[in-house]
């Protein structure tokens, strides 16, 4: 379905020249973290719950105008740069302006994620391996090779953390043996990250543990 139907226009931008007592109100209705503001019909951004809150609600919108955040999207934005602006903003709530910059309406943030459920990588059947490797060092390339001489499908990656010039990529595996993909990433010095119960070298490991430890309390 194209995003465009995802755009929901029930509430409209609240005038800047308004009291904050009516934007104070509309928020105690409703559970969005931001408002749009307009300005005789020109879209000037957002306010968020909490800077409305701080101000004496017999204030205009206008006098208060400094705390209007002026974020928004396109039409045409594809779903994962909505979902970092999103992010970035630290809203639930996402206007959406055409190139004349004329307001449509805003995307809600649980409607946006649903469509990241709704991705192979959430939604096909598979397992869950999180590696990493020096910043310098991987390549995901390397990675894909890796899963695929196992005769396994990847059905998505991404770089979950960066520290230290250690990079953290975390795997959707399509549904096999995890075994050999987990000792090939060892072989191309890969650390694993997550635990996996069909992971036999760390079994091993802790049963050869287990044998030294009784060895040593003869």
């Amino acid at each position: 379905m194209p995003l465009k139907h995802y755009i929901i226009n029930d509430i409209r931008p609240l005038n800047i020249n308004n009291p904050i007592r009516e934007l104070q109100q509309l928020f105690n209705q409703l559970t969005y973290s931001h408002i749009p503001i307009e300005n005789n019909g020109v879209f000037m951004g957002c306010m968020s719950e909490t800077d409305a809150h701080c101000f004496d609600g017999s204030k205009l919108i206008s006098e208060c105008s400094h705390t209007i955040e002026g974020f928004f999207v396109r039409p045409f934005t594809n779903w994962l740069d909505i979902l970092e602006a999103f992010a970035q903003n630290s809203t639930n709530i996402m206007p959406v302006l055409d190139e004349k910059n004329n307001y449509l309406g805003y995307y809600e943030l649980k409607d946006i994620i649903s469509l990241f459920n709704e991705t192979p990588f959430f939604a096909e059947p598979g397992g869950i391996l999180i590696v990493e490797k020096g910043l310098q060092d991987y390549s995901f390339s390397e990675v894909s090779q890796i899963v695929e001489s196992n005769n396994a499908k990847l059905l998505g990656a991404f770089i979950s953390k960066i520290e230290s010039d250690v990079v953290e990529i975390t795997l959707k595996i399509g549904n096999v043996s995890l075994n050999d993909i987990i000792q090939t990433f060892r072989r191309y010095s890969y650390n694993l990250v997550s635990g996996h119960e069909e992971d036999s070298y760390i079994e091993n490991l802790k049963e050869r543990s287990d044998y030294l430890k009784k060895y040593l309390d003869l």
